[in-house]
């Protein structure tokens, strides 16, 4: 052995026995002029804490890893020619700054210059936990050495330790969780059928050619981004096969399609891939392609979307009956395209378990602009919703140009957005950009409620005969100028003076060939008209095909509540669509007012709920229509909320991240709920919780558990939504507890909230120095949290004052200290009466979230 590498080995031994964990020194004339000049650059370019550096040797240092990843947190740290010891005379100097991930790959040039493989292992295991403890919060990603190939008779000192190579991959591979670092398993897709690196990757046995890093860029992909192994699918299809192998995506330069109508779908590829350079024909020219098919051989009485997908290393073949299958299954194509580089084989056949599957804005009460419109819209699309339900109508404003009656939008008859209405031109291109994506756009004309601003316009009732005829007017000229084939006429929330009103609507539209649909409970209509219910005791009813909107407002919903809840939901109490079952709609209802538009986004959670939405429409199932509480954990019903949150939270950092989406993991967090404590209606009256005494002795096992970072004690809506505690009583007081462990001591955010307000109604904003009315505290550590202050503490609610910082999700995180190890959360939750009006519901609930390492 050289005497280097065993003054090595002694000094490491020798810091094995310290407590801390201590580097070998180098003398700087081991390593070679190129590296010093590698690291002194190294030493001048400081890393960042998001940082993802990728440390190695010469094939490392030969790839362009910000470009490769279009990330420019990604930062290389190779030296050609490194070696275990050069890394760990380095490592200081990457360690110091605290980067999010370190990706290690070494070790091939240790093997080459005579080190046996346990010299090799300890060096790699000491830079782990050297990373560790100086480091807590960097993720080291530990990536195996590559295979080699002899065959091209260069670099014979590294290609012949094959052996070895595969003997210091097992040893990394069972030694990850000892050593706390994240082993990647790189080896195996680089291997051809004699277990050698495959040819195409190199051109000398050790380096890699272009379409090596490529495949190196797709086996890394989900450690460096922290997703699932497999590309995250929502919805999830409804059946999926993995398969050996992947399409190489940047060999593929051309777009077979079986005739001219599918060119609409072929060029969304030329735009998803504009690199790629693709061509768009009914031949195929290359050796590797995309087909699109119209294939009728597909079971079209399954559904009509229903779509087949099958990914070789060869091709790409998706078929369908017809073009809205198609559609939906270049949506799952994108998906799995997430690198841009290569698609795992696979074998996929897809269909909805309900045909309808939509989201509703209401643009009365708060004006959206067509950019805004449209954003959703293509939402919709990549996740296969396919109604668009256009709220038009309102008691504040009428938004819908009519030609025969402009005094409809006339800016003094609306109350907010004045003069703000969808032109004939906007509908046109609204429909028309719905048409594209296959989703439906159904007008809502809200009919005979909801319809103050009807009346200031027109100066009559709408169950008036005049109020009726000017009815019959629009609805015609509606259908005159559109080409859509349902219209939605409302129906609810009014007195009905006028029976005949309702029916006369719908059997005019039905003349004009037009379907109906109308609120449940609503008014009275006939048999055949659509019915989307609101109301939570509301049933399918036979012959009125029903669409479920029962606890399905995301103005009602808190952010992690929103996603538990639609999650869990059984669509029209059904696993699937019968005659009379058709689907659901989520809806957005913010009848309070908004400062900017986009807080009908930001403040309603809507993305990560209409993900949620668009994979139980499409899968089907579910477990109960309204729940907030969360399975236990060790249950099957948990394990499944928990892998779907793994697919939200790989969508909300592919493609949300420049969007809101207001989103926390929440499926392993763990309460232990203490209590009740009768209170009397003295709500700061404190209980043995809150005395260090109490901990002394305390068993939290004996006390139940509950699951999730929004704890419900009480739903508003109780006992219809049920809740946490099985049987909530009033003037009580509840604890809660739970551990969070932090690698490393400092600050770190914190979302915390004791009543998400609703955006339906006229709450009190939260009062100045206190968390809400009802004397809910929290403390970390025995420290006390305290609010925010409040931009408007005390402001009495009123439905034209917007929220600013009331919700957790919309407002600054609180920023908290968290000590090293185990730090302990105190959540008091008192309550007294439930009596409360409309305005003013009790929500006896607590949200805390914290983002440690």
């Amino acid at each position: 052995m050289k005497p280097w590498i065993i003054t090595c080995c002694c000094v490491w031994m020798m810091g094995l026995a310290q407590a801390q964990t201590v580097l070998p020194l180098y003398p700087d004339s081991l390593f070679n002029t190129y590296y010093h000049q590698r690291n002194s650059l190294f030493a001048a370019l400081p890393l960042q804490r998001n940082d993802i550096v990728f440390v190695g040797n010469s094939i490392t240092d030969g790839n362009e890893w910000p470009e490769l990843f279009h990330d420019l947190r990604f930062k290389n740290r190779g030296i050609s020619g490194d070696v275990s010891a050069g890394v760990l005379h380095r490592l200081p100097q990457m360690v110091q700054y605290k980067p999010a991930k370190i990706v290690l790959m070494i070790g091939v040039n240790d093997l080459a210059r005579g080190v046996s493989a346990d010299s090799l292992l300890r060096n790699i295991f000491l830079i782990a936990d050297y990373v560790h403890e100086q480091s807590p919060s960097t993720k080291l990603i530990v990536q195996s050495i590559l295979p080699v190939n002899a065959a091209f008779g260069k670099f014979g000192g590294h290609t012949s330790k094959a052996a070895v190579i595969k003997t210091v991959n097992a040893q990394l591979a069972t030694q990850a969780a000892e050593h706390q670092y994240v082993y990647a398993d790189l080896y195996a897709g680089f291997l051809n059928a004699n277990g050698d690196m495959q040819e195409n990757y190199t051109n000398d046995g050790l380096h890699l050619m272009g379409e090596g890093y490529l495949l190196w860029k797709h086996l890394i992909y989900p450690y460096v981004y922290d997703l699932p192994m497999q590309p995250a699918l929502i919805p999830i299809p409804q059946q999926v096969q993995w398969q050996a192998g992947r399409f190489p995506l940047y060999k593929c330069r051309n777009v077979v399609v079986s005739n001219d109508s599918l060119l609409p779908e072929a060029k969304l590829l030329q735009q998803w891939l504009p690199h790629q350079q693709l061509h768009i024909g009914k031949q195929k020219q290359t050796a590797h392609s995309i087909e699109l098919q119209i294939d009728a051989t597909i079971d079209a009485v399954v559904s009509s979307e229903k779509y087949v997908l099958t990914v070789t290393p060869q091709q790409v073949t998706l078929k369908a009956a017809t073009r809205h299958g198609l559609f939906n299954g270049l949506q799952t194509l994108r998906q799995l395209m997430r690198d841009a580089v290569m698609i795992p084989a696979v074998s996929i056949q897809d269909w909805p378990a309900f045909p309808v599957r939509g989201f509703m804005v209401d643009v009365g009460r708060n004006f959206q602009s067509m950019q805004q419109l449209k954003a959703q819209m293509e939402v919709m699309a990549a996740y296969k919703l396919n109604v668009f339900h256009f709220h038009l109508t309102e008691d504040i404003a009428w938004r819908l140009q009519s030609r025969r009656y402009p005094q409809l939008t006339a800016p003094q008859h609306m109350q907010r957005n004045a003069g703000e209405y969808y032109s004939v031109a906007d509908m046109q291109e609204l429909i028309a950009y719905c048409k594209e994506r296959h989703i439906t756009l159904i007008p809502e004309i809200d009919m005979p409620g909801h319809s103050a601003a009807f009346e200031r316009a027109m100066g009559v009732n709408m169950q008036s005969d005049s109020g009726m005829t000017i009815c019959k007017n629009i609805l015609r000229e509606f259908c005159d100028t559109y080409d859509l084939p349902a219209i939605h006429i409302g129906g609810d929330e009014v007195k009905i003076t006028n029976e005949r009103f309702l029916p006369e609507m719908v059997a005019l539209l039905k003349s004009l060939g037009k379907q109906v649909w109308a609120w449940d409970p609503g008014g009275n209509v006939p048999k055949g008209t659509y019915m989307q219910m609101w109301n939570g005791h509301t049933k399918v009813k036979a012959g009125y095909p029903a669409v479920d909107s029962r606890h399905l407002y995301l103005n009602h919903f808190d952010p992690l509540d929103g996603v538990v809840t639609t999650y869990h939901h059984e669509i029209c109490d059904v696993d699937s669509a019968t005659a009379d079952a058709r689907g659901a709609i989520l809806c957005n209802w913010p009848d309070r007012r908004v400062s900017v538009e986009a807080d009908l986004i930001r403040m309603n959670a809507v993305y990560p709920v209409m993900l949620t939405f668009a994979e139980r429409t499409w899968q089907g199932k579910g477990w109960k229509n309204y729940t907030t509480a969360m399975a236990a954990k060790g249950t099957a019903k948990h394990a499944a909320f928990a892998a779907f949150e793994q697919r939200l939270l790989a969508h909300q950092q592919l493609y949300f991240l420049q969007q809101s989406f207001p989103y926390w993991p929440q499926a392993n967090i763990e309460w232990s709920l203490i209590g009740p404590y009768k209170n009397g209606g003295k709500l700061q009256q404190p209980f043995a919780p809150e005395q260090p005494a109490f901990w002394d002795t305390v068993k939290l096992q004996q006390y139940p558990t509950v699951t999730g970072g929004t704890i419900w004690l009480r739903h508003f809506w109780h006992p219809m939504i049920p809740s946490h505690l099985a049987k909530p009583t009033d003037s009580t007081t509840w604890y809660a507890v739970r551990k969070i462990w932090c690698n490393e001591a400092g600050m770190a955010d914190a979302w915390i909230s004791f009543n998400d307000l609703s955006r339906s109604t006229a709450t009190h904003s939260l009062p100045a120095g206190a968390w809400d009315d009802k004397g809910s505290e929290v403390w970390v550590n025995g420290q006390r949290i305290a609010p925010p202050q409040w931009q408007r503490a005390g402001q009495q609610g009123h439905l034209e004052i917007p929220y600013t910082d009331e919700g957790y999700s919309y407002r600054p995180p609180t920023k908290i200290f968290f000590q090293k190890g185990w730090n302990t959360v105190l959540i008091k939750a008192p309550v007294g009466s439930f009596r409360a009006d409309w305005q003013q519901p009790v929500k006896w609930m607590f949200t805390f979230l914290a983002a440690t390492k």
